[in-house]
């Protein structure tokens, strides 16, 4: 369960890193914000490139990021945040949801969505995940 504090806090975090974004081709900023099981919280945003293929995305620059802090063998994520810069509805694309996956079967997903902010697990999200 995560708290509003703790929800406010990813929200806030990732709004901020979300205008540090290099999005010049898109001018679609995303942050992420991720908050592992150790409570530490770890940013990231879109980084663009000429050749899109290695364009990398908030989500994933934030979990990188709490890997390379806290071990891949041992970084569990909790909850992750994700916003831009519109506040357009913006889920994690695929290739995140399995990368959150991976790190936290049972972590919680906040982003825009149409309805407001969606609080959902990421097993909702990518039903079936794969797993070695």
């Amino acid at each position: 369960m995560l708290s509003t504090e703790e929800q406010s806090r990813l929200l806030q975090v990732a709004q901020t890193v979300a205008q540090r974004a290099y999005a010049p081709y898109s001018n679609f900023r995303v942050g992420a914000a991720v908050l592992t099981q150790q409570g530490n919280i770890f940013a990231g945003c879109n980084v663009e490139n000429a050749s899109y293929g290695l364009t990398i995305c908030a989500e994933r620059a934030a979990i990188f990021s709490a890997i390379a802090q806290e071990g891949g063998d041992h970084m569990r994520i909790q909850a992750i945040a994700v916003v831009n810069e519109q506040n357009l509805p913006c889920s994690p694309c695929g290739a995140c949801r399995q990368v959150i996956f991976e790190f936290g079967s049972t972590a919680i997903v906040l982003f825009p969505s149409q309805n407001g902010l969606k609080v959902i697990s990421v097993a909702e999200l990518l039903p079936e995940g794969f797993r070695f």
